[in-house]
């Protein structure tokens, strides 16, 4: 047996997505960093192991311009680029070489921790090491860092140094939730296991194992939606364990998920109800995926009551959008829904307060045991939030290594520097902005070589009955001073149109009625039907239009999406199955659905000027929509010269690095598997091909050039710092989009 001792500022156990984003959060700042795993492959649940899909903020299209940034969003966009299909050993790979590439990450692949050294009393203790044990290479090995990240889910190293925690559900009255019971217990959320199927092309037989469950003498049946075609994540409901502890009962687990997937498959096969003679089974699970064990105590615990109400925290540094899903103890077995959801109207915000233990000094949590009661937990345990949190937790780690302090004194003291440096490496932080004293481009005065000032979408490719209200959101910046509708009427009618705001910055569904206008319209087809809307906000946000209802009218659809527009349908339909899920259909986001708009507006005309992709939206601070959509657009793309948005400051300043954040459309929701296909690999938004250009010594120099470009944020750092009084980004191609598009510009010396 070898043994080995490995130094680093930062040792990070755990590598799902938390722990990854985590890991490569603090590399970037400069730390060394061990990141310890103890499967063969990354991603968690994510990987080909387990293979849950990525979900987070969008929640599958219910939440709008809601996908993450940061790295889980390079990964997202980096697995859309390589792997439309869902892979799920590319997906692997993608992870993996994501970890690669930086050269301050060690990392330690089926090394299993389990012994902690740490020092001090009940309130305030000190890890001073973690050991592992390196399977199948004999290997055991002692980590010390200065910061220790638990990002193992099951929350092993944390428990084992002492770290305040909790298993189970809170009692309703400790937090004020109404979704927690009346009296506290041991309750978890259940593991799951999945499989995929396919079809062989000829007859397959199926004799099912000796322990396939009998699923017709349970209640699977009753209350589960079972389909030959499913396979995969739709059958996130084959659950159990809830009632056990879900890690030291993780073998009997194991085996009850086994012989329900076996008497499952047998129940598709051989009952006669389904069509699956040639289909087989391609994958079963081994490795069951667990949703829930311990949650550690922070300087402060997430409740329900923060999540419905979208608290806005002031260390607020992730931020979430899954609604509360809240699974029946007794998981597949249940006559319940399989899950009950409760939804926020937009998304919400997490604390850095959760994320540090609040006995254990040097020790930060990320994933789904960080400080959250048991119902807020239910949102926070998904995965693409648990890997924003990680990153926050990794800059948390890197800058209190940095500073020689804890992460409550950097929370204490140095607050302000860590939601900046965030939002410098392009991580969201909703509602805030960048403020960062060394950016040359926030003391810039900006032109763009044109600006779209007249918006509209008015190319029609399919007609839309209007059976039911729906809704049109669109930004008023500054104002909007009438509207055309593109309209059919089958026969004379009334266009009645209500403008509402949105209440707050990061919500997308109607709050507060702000004037309506109605008009009548004669008989006939594609007619421009003007609406007599006026609104003039106190500042700049988005408008909620919503179209009543009327059966004599129809709407056209656009083929051409617009950036800062969407289109919503209102109606009860059920996301999924009312069986399968409980969703409270009263909760607005639930009302009113983009889903079969995606990326096709309703036509419209603003017949007002705006001014919502003037050049300097592109230094206003923000990197994302939020009461707008905070970005340049140019009105057209140019055959014979490009587009350009430039930078100029009454001196000359050396200018070293530019970052430059394209539009890669936050509201298309991507996915790392199966749950449904985005058809194209680069978003179209993206700018293709690009150069950085700086003006010294009376003329135009190109600095930096990319061509092919697919990614959101490119950082291009100069072998020499330049003198210059301009910069310049021209755009020669996008990935498809009629306009050159540009969300944020940054200028370093």
């Amino acid at each position: 047996m070898r043994q080995e001792v490995v130094s680093s500022d930062i040792t990070v156990i755990g590598g799902g997505l938390a722990g990854v984003c985590a890991a490569v959060a603090a590399a970037r700042l400069g730390r060394t960093v061990a990141l310890v795993q103890n499967r063969p492959v990354l991603g968690g649940n994510s990987s080909s192991e387990v293979r849950v899909w990525v979900c987070g903020a969008t929640a599958h299209g219910t939440h709008r311009y809601a996908r993450e940034t940061g790295i889980m969003g390079e990964m997202f966009i980096q697995n859309q680029y390589r792997n439309m299909e869902g892979n799920p050993y590319f997906w692997d790979l993608v992870v993996m070489e994501t970890v690669r590439a930086e050269t301050n990450i060690r990392l330690f692949l089926n090394t299993d921790v389990h012994e902690v050294e740490a020092d001090g009393d009940e309130d305030h203790r000190t890890i001073r090491s973690v050991t592992g044990w390196m399977m199948g290479s004999e290997r055991r090995i002692r980590f010390e860092s200065a910061v220790y990240l638990d990002c193992s889910g099951d929350g092993l190293v944390g428990f084992l140094a002492g770290a305040k925690h909790r298993v189970g559900r809170e009692a309703r009255d400790e937090y004020n939730e109404d979704w927690a019971p009346a009296v506290a217990d041991d309750i978890t959320l259940g593991s799951t296991l999945l499989f995929y199927t396919k079809d062989a092309g000829q007859p397959v037989t199926y004799i099912p194992p000796s322990f396939a469950k009998d699923i017709t003498q349970t209640t699977i049946p009753l209350k589960r939606v079972i389909r030959s075609g499913d396979n995969g994540c739709a059958y996130w409901w084959i659950e159990w364990g809830g009632e056990f502890d879900t890690v030291h009962d993780n073998e009997r687990i194991r085996d009850e998920l086994w012989a329900a997937i076996y008497g499952i498959w047998d129940y598709i096969k051989n009952s006669g109800k389904f069509d699956a003679e040639t289909m087989t089974l391609e994958w079963v699970g081994s490795l069951p995926g667990k949703r829930e064990y311990r949650r550690f105590i922070g300087d402060y615990v997430l409740n329900q009551n923060d999540i419905v109400a979208q608290r806005e925290f002031e260390d607020r540094i992730a931020f979430g959008g899954w609604s509360i899903d809240l699974h029946p103890p007794q998981g597949m077995y249940s006559t319940e829904s399989g899950s009950k959801h409760l939804h926020m109207d937009g998304i919400y915000h997490i604390p850095f307060r959760s994320l540090y233990s609040v006995n254990v000094d040097n020790l930060l949590m990320a994933g789904r045991d960080i400080s959250a009661s048991h119902v807020a937990f239910g949102t926070t345990r998904v995965m693409a939030t648990c890997a924003v949190i990680g990153e926050a937790a990794g800059t948390g780690a890197a800058l209190s290594v940095e500073k020689g302090i804890t992460p409550r004194e950097l929370h204490n003291g140095h607050l302000h520097a860590l939601q900046q440096t965030m939002l410098r490496q392009d991580a969201s932080i909703i509602g805030l902005r960048n403020e960062d004293p060394a950016d040359l481009a926030l003391r810039a005065n900006v032109k763009a070589s044109s600006t779209m000032t007249r918006f509209a979408a008015d190319a029609p490719a399919e007609a839309y009955p209007l059976a039911s209200d729906v809704g049109l959101l669109l930004p008023a910046d500054p104002d909007i001073d009438g509207i055309e509708l593109l309209v059919d009427a089958a026969e004379a009618a009334t266009l009645t149109v209500e403008l509402w705001n949105t209440g707050r910055g990061e919500n997308y569904v109607p709050h507060t009625l702000q004037t309506a206008a109605s008009t009548q319209v004669g008989k006939g087809a594609r007619q421009w039907v003007k609406l007599e809307l006026r609104w003039k906000p106190a500042a700049p946000q988005n408008a909620f239009l919503v179209i009543k209802g009327n059966e004599r009218l129809s709407l056209y659809l656009s083929a051409q999406p617009q950036t800062g527009v969407l289109s919503f349908v209102k109606g009860p339909t059920p996301i999924v199955s009312a069986d399968l899920e409980d969703h409270q259909p009263s909760q607005p986001v639930i009302q009113w659905s983009m889903r079969p708009f995606v990326r096709k507006p309703f036509c419209f005309r603003l017949l007002s000027r705006t001014d919502a992709f003037s050049p300097e939206k592109a230094v206003d601070g923000y990197h994302r929509p939020y009461a707008g959509p905070h970005q340049w657009s140019s009105v057209a793309m140019r055959p014979d010269a490009p587009e350009w948005l430039e930078l100029n400051w009454a001196k000359q300043a050396h200018v070293r690095s530019v970052h430059v954040t394209f539009n890669d459309d936050v509201n298309e929701d991507l996915i790392n598997l199966h749950h449904h296909r985005t058809p194209f690999p680069i978003m179209p938004e993206l700018v293709r091909n690009y150069a950085i250009e700086g003006y010294a010594n009376g003329e135009w120099m190109t600095l930096a050039e990319e061509q092919n470009n697919h990614k959101r944020k490119r950082v291009h750092t100069l072998d020499a710092a330049v003198a210059t009084d301009r910069i310049r980004i021209s755009v020669y191609a996008t990935n498809g989009s009629p306009r050159a598009e540009i969300v944020e510009v940054r200028v370093y010396e």
